[in-house]
């Protein structure tokens, strides 16, 4: 309470200041324009800097400014938007984290590089929807220092386990290496962190009304602007793309059995309940053959011409033909300090792997069979193909892919705890009538 006296008095003496030195009519007039719409901790956010972003998010959503009901729904969500990153910005600035000129322009650049854009393009691209670049410019560098708190407050304190990463590995295993991808949006109803019972019953209650009115033919993109407490809501829900396997099995249960365009129930979880529509859906399975060779090599040099090494190269072939072990030849004569060790063997590889002379022998091979002399950048080789099996490309580093996934799916849930949290514990007053919930 204190500390909202404080601001009181504050906001009060810059009204009265004001009122003393703007005589004029026509300023008085323009000034009360830029009101105090909330106060977030030790912070305001004014009904101009509200303007702005809600204009910069009408062109980024190509929506229709005539329409009062869906304009008043978006002001809410800008809103509740510039609270979360007011606060965040507060704490990010307390940890002292900033983002320097120099990175900034480099994502910029970025930005434009990714939308086949040079920088000039990219200032009258964003002009001409009325986009101030310096804004632009100092909304990404907000954007980039609230991705470094997060990172730091929530991604880097994320901890998988050995067994986490093996039970992911055999239930990818068991079913038979395929993971389906998903296009979904998404509509989030939050309940409060230790939410009474009442509480939880009102959050399910709105979220089947929404359900309902989505299977009536209410536009979902809509709904998730209007009504949705998501960190998508201002994308109309969308999640893009995600594999099952960054997906909390709770969603990908709900949307399995969906057909494009069908929206599931409602489901619960710790930050509330959730409203699932399926766009699209792929399999993300990407079958290459792969070939397991073993090779001899005889490097030249000084001492050794091309003519050497093919014709010693001709000698262990023809022992090999006649039944020498190969890889005790290799082991004995081969000059890759790599292979040579382990007879000549070069392990399971993809289409890719190998320079292109020495990939298109081995693929010209039939399995036991061994090529004749050739050369490559590295030397003179003969080669061995042992064996050619299918795999799912997709699923190959299987424990690499294991960490990431499991920790995109944690992430995103803690991000959602995380960020209730902070709001919770933040001092915010709405000056005016406070948005609906």
């Amino acid at each position: 309470m204190k500390q909202y006296r404080f601001l009181k008095n504050k906001c009060y003496t810059v009204i009265t200041t004001l009122c003393l030195i703007l005589t004029s009519e026509t300023i008085m007039a323009q000034q009360a324009l830029d009101k105090i719409v909330a106060v977030v901790n030790d912070d305001v956010i004014t009904q101009n800097e509200l303007d702005t972003r809600i204009a910069d998010f009408v062109v980024q959503l190509k929506l229709d400014k005539s329409a009062s009901e869906q304009m008043k729904a978006l002001s809410k969500q800008v809103l509740e938007r510039m609270i979360s990153s007011q606060i965040q910005m507060q704490m990010a600035k307390q940890m002292g984290i900033t983002i320097d000129d120099i990175s900034l322009n480099r994502v910029i650049e970025n930005i434009a590089q990714s939308n086949n854009l040079s920088l000039i393009q990219l200032k009258d691209t964003l002009s001409k929807d009325g986009i101030e670049f310096g804004r632009f410019r100092e909304q990404t560098r907000q954007d980039l220092i609230i991705k470094q708190l997060q990172k730091r407050m929530v991604s880097n304190k994320i901890s998988i386990s050995d067994q986490e990463i093996q039970r992911f590995i055999d239930n990818k295993l068991t079913k038979n290496n395929k993971t389906e991808k998903y296009q979904i949006q998404h509509i989030l109803i939050t309940t409060p962190e230790s939410a009474a019972p009442e509480a939880v019953n009102k959050a399910k209650i709105k979220a089947n009304k929404l359900f309902t009115k989505i299977k009536a033919g209410a536009d979902f993109k809509t709904l998730a602007i209007q009504q949705s407490d998501g960190r998508n809501a201002l994308k109309g829900g969308d999640l893009g793309w995600r594999s099952s396997n960054e997906l909390p099995e709770a969603f990908v249960e709900a949307i399995r059995g969906l057909s494009k365009g069908e929206t599931a129930a409602p489901i619960k979880s710790a930050s509330g309940f959730h409203i699932l529509k399926l766009i699209d859906k792929s399999s993300n399975s990407l079958m290459v053959t792969q070939t397991l060779a073993r090779h001899i090599l005889i490097r030249t040099n000084k001492q050794t011409s091309d003519d050497d090494a093919r014709k010693s190269l001709n000698e262990l072939r023809q022992r090999i033909k006649q039944g020498e072990d190969f890889s005790k030849l290799a082991n004995q004569f081969s000059q890759d300090p790599g292979s040579k060790i382990k007879g000549g063997d070069l392990g399971w590889a993809e289409p890719g792997t190998y320079v292109a002379e020495f990939e298109e022998v081995m693929d010209s091979l039939k399995k036991n069979a061994i090529s004749e002399p050739f050369r490559s950048q590295f030397g003179w080789h003969i080669l061995q193909v042992q064996d050619r099996r299918k795999q799912d490309k997709a699923q190959a580093n299987l424990k690499s892919q294991a960490q990431q996934a499991i920790h995109k799916r944690k992430y995103d849930e803690e991000l959602r705890l995380w960020s209730r949290r902070i709001r919770d514990e933040a001092y915010v007053e709405y000056i005016g009538t406070a948005p609906e919930k």
